[in-house]
């Protein structure tokens, strides 16, 4: 979204970073601070298993580790060093796809397959009203990307080959967009996918916060409203679900970074209507769904810190984190690992035993 400069502008750069000593456990859960070796803003983390991640911000920077975090190499995309590389999407190891956010031309996706030594450059907007935010992806073949709406239509994208081609969605297949509807570009989470066809969109900073959804893979569209306080600076940041029947947008206003005024909402029908929830500790800027245990467990992070729910999303309680201003966090596919990522170059590795 072009307002946010902080990233989605990776976000606000003022935010208070301190650091506590040592790693910080809850119930199995622990979160140890490591260090990133920049000083930049990350908005965009990818966590592939317990030794790979890979994390994207600003200044056209990508950092990937593959010993558990212990060491960050730079593999940023070259001459990319005047742009805001929000979301960072990893396949595996060697394999991964980076957004940068702009207007027009300033949004590119690149793409690299030797572990960041080299990036092709696979998409750059043709349009100047157009902003994309973030991406996600069905599996290395199949992704979907979005931009902020413009002249009333929202404007999304699609690969089936990888990033060979990105295609646009004919915006007659999608809802009309509200005065002002687009996504905030602050962790690379507004887009979600689960399976082979089901696709969701948070959106804000219009009239109201919407979810915007697909189940046969971006052929057909339907659009929920959620209940979320919405606003130029409002709606939702992240969307997440567990299945294809329940999932958890959270958000709020990052320009009130303590506040949690209806900034959370759950669903168990697959987005088609959202009931509100409290208990957040302030502006969540991602949440996430941690599968073992119960199978109900999410945690939701954000730059003032983080809560987690162990019932599906109805109620949350506080996470103590070993550091402030973290503005994204990825879970590992074997739901072990992840690592969060914020301001100042900071990153967070989490361990659930």
């Amino acid at each position: 979204m072009r307002q946010w400069n902080g990233r989605m502008g990776q976000w606000v750069n003022g935010m208070c970073a301190m650091v506590l000593m040592g790693a910080v456990a809850l119930a199995a859960q622990t979160w140890t601070p490591q260090t990133s070796g920049v000083t930049v803003t990350f908005r965009g983390v990818s966590a592939v298993d317990a030794g790979t991640a890979w994390v994207s911000g600003a200044r056209g920077t990508v950092l990937r580790t593959t010993d558990g975090g212990a060491t960050w190499v730079n593999v940023s995309p070259p001459d990319a060093a005047t742009l805001d590389i929000r979301d960072i999407d990893a396949i595996d190891r060697r394999t991964a796809y980076a957004l940068s956010i702009g207007n027009a031309d300033q949004s590119k996706i690149f793409k690299t397959t030797d572990g960041g030594q080299t990036w092709g450059t696979q998409f750059v907007s043709p349009d100047q009203d157009a902003f994309f935010d973030a991406m996600a992806f069905w599996d290395e073949q199949r992704g979907i990307a979005f931009s902020d709406s413009a002249n009333g239509r929202h404007r999304v994208i699609m690969t089936a080959d990888g990033g060979g081609t990105w295609t646009r969605i004919d915006p007659a297949v999608l809802p009309a967009a509200l005065d002002n509807e687009g996504a905030f570009a602050a962790s690379g989470t507004n887009v979600a996918v689960y399976g082979t066809q089901h696709a969701w969109i948070g959106t804000g900073a219009a009239a109201s916060a919407r979810v915007l959804r697909t189940t046969d893979g971006g052929k057909t569209w339907a659009v929920a409203p959620t209940p979320l306080a919405a606003g130029p600076t409002s709606g939702i940041y992240s969307i997440a679900f567990r299945d294809a029947r329940h999932g958890v947008v959270v958000g709020g206003d990052y320009s009130k970074e303590a506040e949690a005024v209806d900034n959370a909402a759950i669903t168990s029908d697959g987005g088609a209507t959202w009931t509100l929830v409290k208990g957040l500790g302030g502006f969540r800027s991602v949440v996430t769904w941690l599968p073992g245990g119960t199978g109900r467990q999410w945690v939701a992070v954000g730059p003032s810190g983080a809560d987690r729910s162990d019932d599906d999303g109805a109620t949350w309680t506080p996470v103590e984190l070993p550091v402030r201003g973290l503005h994204t966090f990825s879970l590992s596919r074997d739901g072990v690992s992840g690592w969060a990522a914020g301001g100042r170059g900071q990153v967070a590795k989490f361990v659930t035993r």
